[in-house]
């Protein structure tokens, strides 16, 4: 196992779940049931199918694009919503 590139993925993910409108949503749930343990295992399964199925679809989009030209489109992604997010808080 690569325990570098885990925790790299895993503290990734954790940094940008932190108060985002899923954490968000899940606090509701959370708030309003009288299972908790419930509202903890379906909203982490939720978390394991998206996950499953960004891995899926990023190693299908590899097969066609290529790591590098994905890993570029990625990352002008990221910086033109980054960008489109500061536009707007003027």
């Amino acid at each position: 196992m690569e325990y570098k590139a885990f925790f790299m993925i895993f503290f990734s993910v954790l940094i940008a779940e932190m108060g985002d409108k899923t954490q968000l949503a899940t606090f509701g749930f959370a708030v309003n049931s009288n299972t908790k343990l419930m509202v903890f295992f379906a909203s982490a399964l939720a978390l394991i199918v998206a996950s499953a199925i960004a891995v899926v679809a990023g190693e299908a989009i590899t097969n066609y694009l290529g790591r590098e030209t994905l890993t570029l489109v990625s990352g002008v992604a990221f910086m033109l919503i980054g960008v489109w997010t500061l536009w707007g808080l003027k």
